[in-house]
C-alpha cells in the first residue's frame, strides 16, 4: 500500500501533461502510485499515459470510453486508488520538487489528520510565480491537528480539491464522490473541511497553479457555467444531511453568493443574454439557502460585500452591472489621474534636475547606490563607511527605495530614487559611486567623478560579451550601456582576471584600480564575537555546521530552476547542519529560494548583506555565482554543483572552465553532492588544495583595506605609489568559523 495515490485526469492538456506527470514520478518521495487518467481525450493525452505506464511501475493507466468532465475521471481514479493518501493534481499543474515529502513529514508530525491544506503560486506564461494571496492562514504555529472551527479562516483559501491530501479511509467512510459538471470542487471541499474531525495545515507552495492564456474550461464562454448552481444544490443537500453543521450555513451563503457575482462579472463566460437568467437563479438559490442570524465575526462582509449581496438577494442584475461598471470606471479615471499627475511631476523633476545642473558641483558631496537601489550593500557600502571615517569633511548620501531605508546607517542621509533630492544629489554630488549603473538619464558633468565598483569577479560573460548571446542578454541596450560605461572615471578591480575581462567588453577612457574587493574588507576585520551574533541572530543552533547555499541567477530561463532538493540534502546532511538558503537578489525581495519543509533549511533571501551570511557560515554551496570569489578569503570549504553546467556554458557562457580551477570540491549531480558531504570530502585535504590555488589567483589584494585605498586614492588625492603595500595572504586572517565541533562526526579524509 503506497503512502500516496495520485490522481491526474487528462482532458486536452497535451502540451502540460509531460511535465505534470514528471513532476509527480521525480518527487524525493517515491512511495507513490501514479493514477493517470485519460479522460477520452482527443489530442492524444492518453497515448503520453500509455507511454509513462510502461516505463514506470507506479503508473496506473485509465482510460474512459467517453469524455465524462473533470468529476467523473477523478471519480474513476478514485475506484483505483490503494494509497493511504489521495493527491489531486490537474494534467497542466505541477508538483513542486520536494512537495510530497514535506506533505508526508507533516501529515506524520501531526499525526495523520484527515485532511491536509497546503499552498499553492500560480504560475503564468511570462515565468511570473505568484503565491497564494491567502496563505497566512496556512501557518503551522499553534496546536495540530485540529477542526475547522477552530480555523474557520481556511475557508478563504481557494476552495478547489488539489490543494489538500485526504485520508483515503476518511474519504470512503464519508461516501465523498465528484458530482458532473463545472465547478464540482465546490460540493467536495467544503464538505471534506465541515466533515473532517482533523485537519492540518502545511504552509509551504506544493503545487505550481498554471495560469494558461487560453484553453482553460472556466475561461470558456458556455452555458454550462449555470452548473454552479446545481452545485450548491448538492453543498447545501449535505448540510442538510448533517444537522451539528447547519451553523456553518450563513457562512456558506455568503461564499455561494460572493461565487456568483464573480461568475456573473468574470468576462466571456456567460453567454451573450444570458446575464439576467443567471442573476435571476442567483437571487433563487440566495432567498433558499439563507438562513436567519448574523454570521460569525471571522465571516462578517465588508460594506460593499454587503451591498453586492443584497442586490443578488433583490435580483436587481441591471443595478447591480451599472454599480459595478460605476466602480470599474471609477478606478480607471483614478489610474488615469495618477498616471496624468505622474507624468506632470516628471517633467517638473526633470526641470528641477536641469536647474540644479546650473549651479556649481559641490566638492563635499558624495551620492552612493548599489543593486538598484535596493539598501546599504556591496562595495559602496564598505567606500561609503571608509569615507565617514577618512575624509569626515565629506557628506555622504545613500540612494535607496523607502523599503531599504532602514538599512542606512544613522551618520548617512537617505535619498529615495525619483525624488528632488535625489536629482539633486546626482546633479551637485563631485562622487558618485554604484556598483550598477546610475539612472540613464544621468548627465555627467565638468568636475564629477563616477565610480563603478561592480559586485563580483567575472565567471560568466558580461557587457559587450552579450552580444552574441541572446537568450541572457533578453534584449539588453548595447549603445544605452556603452552610454553609461563612457560616464566612469574608476573601475575597482579585485583581480588581473576581472581587469582583463571588463576593460574588454566594457571600453571606454575610464582607469582600473585593482585594489581588491571593498565588500570583502569585513571578512579581514571581523573577529569570532562577530561571526557568534549573526549566527544567533540568524537562528544557528550553538554546535552546528552552516552550509550557505547561494545559487546564481539563470537570466535565459523562466521560472528559475530549482535543481536541488535542500530538505533532501538537510535529511542527509543529518542533525548537526543547518542550510542557510539565499536566493540571488534578482529573483526578486526577499523571495524564497526554495519551499522547504525542514526547519533545518533557513530561508535567508531576504537578508540585507551577504557578507554577512558568509561570516555566519561554515561552508559554501554554489553553482556558479561570483559569490565563490568572495567566499575564498574566508579560506573556509566550498562546494560546487555543476549539475546543468553544459546548459549554462551553453547560453550565458563563462570566461574558464570551473570544473578544471574550482574552489574546491565539485559535485555534478545531486547524489555526488551529498556523498561529497557525508564521507567529509567537502573539507578534506584535497579541498584544501583547490581552495589555495583559487585563492592564490582570484584574491591578491583583498587583504581588509581595499575601501581605504580608494578613499585615499580617488577621495584624498594620495598618490598609488604612498599608499600603503597589500598584505601578502600568508599573513592575513579572516575572520575564523565557528561550526567546527562538528568536524568530529565527518571526519576529514586523509
Amino acid at each position: 500500500m503506497p503512502r500516496f495515490s495520485v490522481i491526474v485526469p487528462a482532458y486536452n492538456v497535451r502540451p502540460y501533461l509531460h511535465a505534470c506527470l514528471e513532476s509527480v514520478l521525480s518527487q524525493s518521495c517515491d512511495d507513490l502510485e501514479l493514477i493517470a487518467v485519460d479522460d477520452c481525450s482527443p489530442d492524444g493525452c492518453g497515448a503520453i499515459v500509455d507511454e509513462f505506464a510502461a516505463r514506470d511501475h507506479r503508473v496506473v493507466a485509465v482510460h474512459l470510453p467517453e469524455n465524462s468532465g473533470l468529476g467523473p475521471a477523478r471519480n474513476a481514479g478514485l475506484a483505483h486508488a490503494t494509497g493511504d493518501y489521495l493527491v489531486f493534481l490537474d494534467g497542466d499543474d505541477t508538483l513542486v520538487p520536494g512537495a510530497l515529502q514535506a506533505v508526508a513529514d507533516r501529515l506524520k508530525e501531526t499525526g495523520d489528520p484527515d485532511v491536509l491544506v497546503y499552498d499553492y503560486a500560480r504560475t503564468y506564461a511570462t515565468g511570473e510565480t505568484v503565491r497564494n494571496e491567502f496563505h497566512a492562514h496556512l501557518g503551522q504555529e499553534g496546536p495540530a491537528p485540529f477542526t475547522l472551527a477552530d480555523r474557520p479562516g481556511l475557508l478563504k483559501v481557494l476552495m478547489v480539491v488539489w490543494n489538500k491530501a485526504y485520508k483515503r479511509e476518511f474519504v470512503q467512510r464519508e461516501g465523498f464522490t465528484f458530482p458532473p459538471g463545472f465547478y464540482e470542487d465546490t460540493p467536495w471541499t467544503y464538505p471534506a473541511l465541515l466533515a473532517a474531525g482533523s485537519i492540518a495545515t502545511l504552509d509551504r507552495v506544493c503545487v505550481h497553479y498554471r495560469q494558461r492564456r487560453s484553453g482553460s474550461i472556466l475561461s470558456t464562454t458556455s452555458l454550462r457555467h449555470f452548473d454552479l448552481f446545481d452545485q450548491y444544490e448538492r453543498l447545501f443537500a449535505f448540510l442538510d444531511t448533517r444537522p451539528e453543521l447547519a451553523h456553518w450555513r450563513p457562512v456558506l451563503c455568503r461564499r455561494m453568493a460572493d461565487h456568483f457575482t464573480s461568475v456573473f462579472m468574470a468576462p466571456g463566460r456567460l453567454p451573450r443574454g444570458t446575464r439576467a437568467r443567471f442573476f435571476r437563479r442567483a437571487r433563487a438559490h440566495y432567498r433558499r439557502y439563507r438562513a436567519p442570524g448574523a454570521a460569525p465575526k471571522f465571516a462578517a462582509p465588508r460594506v460593499t460585500t454587503r451591498l453586492r449581496h443584497a442586490l443578488v438577494r433583490c435580483g436587481s442584475h441591471r443595478t447591480y452591472r451599472t454599480l459595478m461598471a460605476a466602480r470599474t470606471a471609477r478606478k480607471r479615471l483614478a489610474a488615469a489621474l495618477r498616471s496624468a499627475a505622474g507624468s506632470v511631476r516628471g517633467v517638473l523633476l526633470q526641470l528641477h534636475y536641469r536647474v540644479q545642473r546650473c549651479l556649481p558641483v559641490r566638492d563635499d558631496l558624495a551620492v552612493f547606490g548599489a543593486y538598484w537601489s535596493r539598501g546599504y550593500a556591496c562595495s559602496p557600502a564598505a567606500i561609503e563607511e571608509r569615507v565617514r571615517e577618512l575624509a569626515p569633511h565629506i557628506r555622504t548620501a545613500w540612494i535607496c527605495a523607502p523599503a531599504y531605508a532602514h538599512t542606512v546607517p544613522p551618520g548617512t542621509r537617505r535619498v529615495h530614487p525619483g525624488s528632488a533630492a535625489y536629482w539633486t544629489a546626482l546633479a551637485r554630488s563631485k562622487y558618485l559611486v554604484n556598483n550598477v549603473n546610475f539612472d540613464r538619464r544621468l548627465v555627467k558633468r565638468r568636475g564629477q567623478v563616477v565610480v563603478q565598483t561592480q559586485h563580483g569577479t567575472p565567471l560568466k560573460h558580461m557587457g559587450l560579451d552579450l552580444m552574441h548571446r541572446p537568450a541572457a542578454a533578453r534584449g539588453m541596450d548595447f549603445a544605452g550601456l556603452l552610454r553609461a560605461v563612457d560616464t566612469w572615471d574608476y573601475l575597482i578591480s579585485p583581480n588581473r582576471h576581472a581587469t582583463l575581462v571588463w576593460e574588454r567588453v566594457y571600453p571606454a577612457a575610464y582607469r582600473t584600480l585593482e585594489y581588491g574587493s571593498p565588500r570583502n574588507d569585513v571578512f579581514q576585520r571581523a573577529g569570532a564575537a562577530d561571526v557568534a551574533r549573526l549566527r544567533e541572530t540568524l537562528g544557528v543552533p550553538e554546535g552546528h555546521t552552516a552550509i550557505l547555499y547561494a545559487p546564481t541567477h539563470r537570466d535565459y530561463v523562466r521560472p528559475q530552476p530549482h535543481l536541488l532538493d535542500l530538505d533532501r540534502l538537510a535529511v542527509a546532511l543529518g542533525p548537526r547542519f543547518v542550510i542557510l538558503a539565499r536566493a540571488h537578489p534578482t529573483h526578486g525581495d526577499g523571495e524564497p529560494l526554495a519551499p522547504a519543509a525542514n526547519p533545518r533549511v533557513i530561508d535567508v533571501s531576504a537578508h540585507p548583506s551577504v557578507e554577512q551570511l558568509c561570516l555566519a557560515s561554515d561552508a559554501l554551496l554554489t553553482d556558479y555565482s561570483s559569490l565563490m570569489f568572495d567566499y575564498a578569503n574566508l579560506d573556509r570549504p566550498i562546494v560546487v554543483h555543476t549539475e546543468d553546467w553544459a546548459v549554462y556554458e551553453a547560453a550565458r557562457g563563462t570566461y574558464f572552465d570551473l570544473r578544471a580551477f574550482p574552489p574546491g570540491a565539485v559535485a555534478r549531480s545531486e547524489d555526488e553532492l551529498i556523498d561529497i558531504f557525508v564521507t567529509g570530502h567537502w573539507r578534506g585535504s584535497r579541498s584544501a588544495q583547490l581552495r589555495a590555488a583559487f585563492r592564490a589567483r582570484f584574491c591578491p589584494y583583498d587583504d581588509g583595506h581595499a575601501a581605504e585605498r580608494v578613499v585615499r586614492h580617488v577621495f584624498l588625492g594620495e598618490a598609488p605609489e604612498r599608499l600603503a603595500p597589500v598584505v601578502p595572504l600568508e599573513e592575513r586572517r579572516p575572520a575564523p568559523s565557528m561550526g567546527q565541533a562538528v568536524s568530529v562526526l565527518f571526519p576529514a579524509p586523509r
